[in-house]
């Protein structure tokens, strides 16, 4: 089947489905968009995908065991095992939903780049029903596989990518 003209996807692609499951990055088709990424089919190009990938794999975590092991995977941690780093992300992920996402800034971070920065808020809500906006300035660099990879949170004064 053809595109469907007019139905975008998440980093410019196009839908060959006439109604495509969202993705909650907010990039349109998640199978197009963040689907490929935490199902470990593909790499993200930038920094900017890997972190609405991650972005999506805090909001489905708590359905879908692939984003926790996404999670993993895209942000190396020495300090827990990865046991208990999974438990945690689980722990944490039944007790908030994502709602939206808003990227505010990219420095650096594209395909022939080394290190880049992101600057997104994502509003959530807890199980007492508050809600909140999570800003952030997040660094990302390459892998030893040459893979993106989430470093750290920046101070949201600090963002120069190199």
């Amino acid at each position: 089947m053809p595109p469907v003209s007019g139905v975008p996807l998440g980093f410019g692609r196009q839908s060959s489905s006439p109604e495509p499951a969202a993705c909650p990055c907010g990039g349109s088709a998640y199978s197009n968009c963040c689907g490929p990424l935490i199902a470990a089919e593909q790499l993200a190009a930038t920094a900017e995908q890997l972190m609405r990938s991650r972005y999506s794999a805090f909001a489905l975590a708590a359905k879908d065991p692939k984003a926790i092991e996404h999670l993993l995977r895209t942000h190396p941690e020495t300090g827990q095992t990865a046991a208990a780093r999974r438990k945690a992300l689980k722990e944490s992920c039944r007790n908030i939903q994502w709602l939206s996402l808003k990227v505010l800034d990219c420095q650096d971070g594209g395909v022939l780049d080394k290190y880049g920065t992101v600057t997104f808020e994502a509003r959530w809500r807890d199980r007492d029903r508050r809600e909140g906006v999570l800003k952030e300035c997040s660094r990302f660099g390459r892998g030893e596989s040459d893979e993106w990879l989430y470093l750290k949170a920046l101070s949201l004064g600090d963002v120069t990518a190199g």
